[in-house]
């Protein structure tokens, strides 16, 4: 079987506060929610092992299974996107940025009503509170 996905809907917000800090925020706000942050991916350090340049561009994964699990068991292919994702970069004028995709657009791909991503959406506003002032 194959599904007609789209996830091409992504929330930037611009940080308050500089790269490191803001992604110390998001840890903090996330796993104090319950959430667990399942891998930290530092793509500038990824680049610069291999001779490349790039600004500071990080990714967590993050999650909690009491979440997820239901979700996707009701859509497997679910698992393709959870657990959630947040990225975390710094542009060329050195603004922090935080992208990630909504929930409703999550369970809209996947062919779920949108009120099963409420779980989900609760880390959106989570990620908001961290990069605010």
């Amino acid at each position: 079987m194959t599904a007609n996905l789209s996830l091409n809907q992504v929330t930037e917000l611009a940080s308050a506060h500089p790269f490191a800090a803001t992604l110390e925020r998001l840890s903090a706000a996330l796993e104090g929610a319950g959430m667990t942050i399942f891998a930290r991916i530092d793509h500038q350090a990824g680049a610069l092992s291999v001779g490349l340049s790039m600004p500071p561009t990080s990714v967590l994964i993050y999650g909690n299974p009491r979440g997820g699990t239901p979700l996707m068991l009701e859509a497997p292919a679910c698992a393709l996107d959870l657990p959630l994702r947040v990225l975390v970069r710094e542009d060329s004028t050195g603004t922090t940025r935080v992208s990630f995709h909504p929930a409703v657009a999550i369970m809209r791909a996947f062919g779920l009503p949108d009120e099963r991503g409420a779980g989900l959406a609760k880390a959106e506003r989570l990620i908001e509170s961290a990069v605010s002032a």
